[in-house]
């Protein structure tokens, strides 16, 4: 768990770094219009849904959650007259999904112990590829936002088109920001464990406006914001890890006091038994020896 909210953590700066540097690129364009592929917002007929579950179970409503969220934005879209395809990233998903042939499932992948750079560029380019060549309109995320230990959000975000900004929105329009993450450490407390949680708040300097671009800013912004797509899908790859190692551990630890207090009731059934067993054969000796008496 401690792992797994290091490394989205430490992958703050760099995403928020780019969004600076896109915004900044962005400003000296002056102009709307950026011919770039990823920015290209044309009428929307298919949907790429890319839906982020775990590979094991033992984690609560964890799966169920996503799974039920991807098919109801499914169903939204279905409704809407719209072709919606499906890529699974994680091994719950694509078992849920292969018993029901109503999907159209274009794609799987396994999640992994530790999300990797590699891992998040394979499933960029299946989804670069599939856009840009137009086979998809749209491609919206479908991932759990890890927001503390016994919290977790699942959310749609809208991934494709990109703003020329870096800005991504859910499926609302709304901004997605998450400017703070908490941090969360087991400790003893009067000798028994506790959390202990930690605001860590990234701050990241704008731009210079001093900075001289040796290339072309629109050359720059086509590097960029593919850079910046594998980022947000890592990042995305990263949140959906902590959120399934949270609910995990609230899972093991309610099995943990459910299995407790089983023990305690047993216990106690136990004793009672034996009590009455002890004090019935008191009894019949104490009456035995009263008729022998």
């Amino acid at each position: 768990m401690r792992r797994a909210q290091e490394a989205v953590i430490n992958g703050r700066p760099f995403s928020e770094n780019l969004v600076k540097v896109l915004y900044g690129v962005n400003q000296r364009l002056r102009v709307e219009d950026v011919d770039s592929p990823l920015c290209d917002v044309r009428p929307v007929k298919t949907v790429l849904l890319v839906a982020l579950t775990g590979d094991r179970g033992l984690c609560g409503g964890y799966n169920n959650f996503i799974i039920k969220k991807t098919e109801q934005r499914y169903r939204e879209l279905a409704a809407m007259g719209l072709a919606v395809r499906l890529v699974l990233v994680g091994n719950k998903g694509k078992q849920y999904f292969a018993r029901r042939p109503q999907y159209d499932v274009a794609r799987t992948f396994s999640l992994g112990a530790t999300p990797t750079t590699k891992e998040a560029q394979a499933v960029a380019d299946e989804i670069f590829s599939d856009f840009v060549s137009g086979e998809v309109d749209k491609v919206e995320l479908v991932y759990t936002k890890f927001i503390s230990l016994i919290t977790s959000n699942p959310t749609v975000q809208t991934l494709l088109p990109l703003t020329p900004t870096g800005e991504l929105c859910d499926v609302d329009g709304k901004c997605v920001d998450a400017a703070e993450d908490e941090v969360f450490k087991l400790t003893t407390s009067a000798g028994r464990l506790s959390v202990e949680r930690e605001t860590v708040v990234i701050d990241t300097p704008e731009l210079d406006p001093s900075l001289i671009f040796e290339q072309d800013p629109v050359q720059i912004l086509d590097a960029l914001l593919p850079l910046y797509m594998n980022s947000c899908l890592l990042r995305a790859l990263q949140e959906a890890l902590a959120s399934e190692l949270a609910s995990r551990m609230n899972a093991m630890g309610n099995a943990t006091d459910n299995a407790r207090d089983l023990r305690k009731k047993l216990n106690t059934l136990y004793n009672r038994k034996r009590q009455a067993k002890i004090t019935q054969e008191l009894a019949e000796i104490c009456g035995g020896a009263a008729a022998s008496g």
